[in-house]
């Protein structure tokens, strides 16, 4: 018989876990034994990501909040808690320059990438804190902090999640419920559409790299997303981990060329 998993009974919800790093997250959190949700706004590869890992699949456009907290109001009907949250959903937004941003693409970037966040905290932490054990995952990004051009609104939406993170990380540390942030390098669904419309960027990310190549999301990324949703980050709060290769050291030397 083999050895329970470190998430061996935690319930976690993975937005965006469709694809990419949220896939990843998923396949890795049921292979340590978690029930997962997988909370996808694209059906398809959602309901595909959950039937592989035996999990929950819940519609969810993140940027709404009545989907949001129906997440994990069906979180706690299915499995009768929610221990884990990862934050991970995004969109696809082209590169544009700062004077160039609409209001309406900004407002989008904050919908998804730090609204849905928080209206997923706000409704998950009850839970947890009632259960005196929690633990939050939120997905940033070295977009904000190396400040790549052409991604504004992505860049300040992800750093606004990092406020984020750490306040409520000091505000629930009495309670047993972590937040962190994770910042990751990988060929992400997002990675891949930023990719496809600038091909000659991809060689020059893996050059760039201290480590020569761009992660993995499910060999690369997810171990640290378990690593944070387990018993074992009991003392650990308020960081930010860049799991990138060492990308985060020296910034980053490649750019879109922009009109």
């Amino acid at each position: 018989m083999s050895a329970p998993g470190r998430l061996a009974g935690r319930v976690a919800i993975v937005t965006g876990g469709g694809d990419g790093i949220g896939a990843g997250i998923a396949r890795a959190y049921a292979a340590e034994g978690a029930r997962v949700v997988v909370a996808e706004y694209a059906e398809g590869p959602g309901r595909a990501v959950a039937e592989e890992v035996g999990g929950l699949f819940v519609h969810t456009d993140v940027s709404d909040k009545a989907q949001v907290h129906a997440m994990v109001s069906a979180a706690v009907d299915t499995y009768g808690s929610v221990d884990v949250l990862v934050n991970n959903a995004w969109g696809h937004i082209p590169y544009s320059r700062v004077e160039d941003k609409t209001d309406a693409t900004i407002d989008r970037a904050f919908a998804v990438g730090f609204r849905g966040p928080l209206w997923a905290m706000q409704a998950a932490f009850g839970h947890m804190k009632q259960a005196g054990w929690g633990r939050v995952v939120n997905l940033c990004s070295l977009n904000g902090v190396n400040a790549h051009v052409g991604s504004m609104e992505y860049n300040t939406a992800k750093e606004a999640l990092r406020t984020l993170t750490r306040t409520a990380a000091r505000e629930w540390a009495p309670t047993g419920v972590v937040v962190n942030a994770l910042c990751p390098g990988a060929k992400s669904a997002a990675f891949r559409r930023a990719m496809s419309d600038h091909p000659e960027l991809e060689s020059a990310a893996d050059q760039g790299n201290p480590m020569g190549r761009i992660g993995d999301p499910l060999t690369d990324i997810a171990p640290v997303a378990v690593f944070l949703a387990s018993e074992d980050c009991r003392y650990l709060t308020g960081n930010t981990l860049f799991v990138d290769g060492g990308a985060h050291i020296n910034g980053v030397a490649w750019q879109p060329q922009l009109p």
